[in-house]
């Protein structure tokens, strides 16, 4: 069985800060950004990345923008669990999905941005 993998947009200041906050936390899962992984081996692009976090789980299954932030939080155990809950289950996961939107729009406004921080999903 593989780690489970939280992939980033590592050119992003304010994803790299939360990234690592989160790496921090991860008891047994790996950090990275997306340029320094094989992107195609999880059937994932350059574009993939710059537009949301993903989250590759033990089976393979990929968990795209709050739903990977809830699965990583998962992962961080003790009461990050219950956050991850949150995430994870409407209608909580409704309003995850909003802010998770807000902020992946916006992120070019955020302390730590940088050029690279004006890309975003089209959803």
């Amino acid at each position: 069985m593989r780690r489970p993998l939280l992939i980033f947009d590592g050119e992003c200041g304010f994803c790299t800060a939360c990234a690592t906050w989160a790496e921090r936390r991860l008891r047994d899962a790996d950090v990275a950004p997306g340029q320094r992984v094989d992107l195609a081996a999880y059937g994932l692009t350059a574009r993939d990345v710059s537009a949301a976090v993903w989250w590759i789980d033990r089976a393979g299954h990929l968990h795209r923008g709050h739903r990977a932030i809830g699965k990583a939080l998962q992962a961080c155990g003790r009461w990050w669990s219950l956050v991850s809950w949150m995430c994870l289950t409407p209608p909580f996961s409704w309003i995850a999905w909003a802010v998770y939107g807000l902020v992946a729009r916006f992120r070019h406004r955020l302390p730590g941005s940088t050029p690279a921080c004006r890309i975003t999903s089209d959803d």
